[in-house]
């Protein structure tokens, strides 16, 4: 028992030498969404809140993203949320993409399943009342409506 307790620590603190990369890719303000849609500040400072360190390229690495293997789990949730939703790059997107996406991101706050709850667990800003909930939703399908009138 003794062996095995010793080989875990070291597995742990040899894996504290296989950091992530932070660095994030740089921002262009011409094709962020907030910029490109004259987003009011009180709703941008709710989507910088609850979605911006995973769905841009102004993620703010917390404390344990340099700590493995919570750093590794981390980094694979920032790189598949930059995947699906890029709000850094929202601009380069064609418009079929930013209506399906737009959509997406309205179903995904109505069903409570944006953002995360173990996101939000550890960084209760971005927890979204029922109030920010309706802004940000109403603020979506506003957006979406105008991207379709000016297709």
């Amino acid at each position: 028992m003794k062996k095995i307790f010793i080989a875990l620590l070291v597995v742990l603190v040899v894996i504290q030498f296989f950091q992530i990369d932070k660095t994030n890719p740089p921002v262009d303000l011409n094709k962020d969404f907030l910029k490109i849609n004259n987003t009011p500040a009180d709703v941008a400072s709710v989507v910088k809140a609850s979605c911006y360190d995973c769905h841009s390229n102004e993620t703010k690495y917390p404390w344990y993203s340099s700590v493995q293997p919570a750093a590794w789990f981390l980094k694979g949730h920032i790189d598949e949320g930059r995947e699906e939703l890029n709000f850094s790059t929202y601009g380069d997107y064609q418009t079929k993409r930013k209506d399906h996406k737009l959509e997406e991101v309205i179903e995904l706050i109505e069903k409570d399943e944006m953002p995360l709850a173990s996101y939000t667990i550890i960084h209760k800003e971005a927890s979204l009342s029922e109030e920010n909930k309706t802004k940000l939703i109403e603020y979506f399908k506003k957006i979406k409506s105008e991207l379709n009138y000016n297709e």
